[in-house]
């Protein structure tokens, strides 16, 4: 099944500029296993939102057809086909 993921403008440098990535994601389909897919192609860019165990980094939100994960089933949120995936890493600064 297919799902798009969006990619911002500070983790493109990971994933070779672009900007979303169609994925085929194996059932069942979930935020985790499209990650998986996504960390077998762009190993960088799964360092930057999941730790060494695969649990979301805390200050990385998914949102999947715009409903933050977290609030969902984290990892284990199912993804209807054609879903678009949107990540956005928290930006801190003063």
């Amino acid at each position: 099944m297919k799902v798009t993921v969006l990619i911002p403008g500070v983790l493109r440098n990971a994933t070779d500029g672009a900007a979303h990535l169609d994925v085929d994601v194996p059932d069942p389909a979930t935020l985790g296993a499209a990650l998986d897919v996504l960390a077998n192609t762009y190993p960088a860019l799964d360092r930057r939102l999941r730790d060494e165990r695969s649990t979301l980094r805390r200050y990385v939100n998914f949102y999947v057809n715009g409903e933050e994960c977290r609030r969902l089933s984290g990892p284990s949120t199912p993804l209807p086909a054609g879903a678009e995936i949107q990540i956005l890493p928290s930006v801190a600064g003063g």
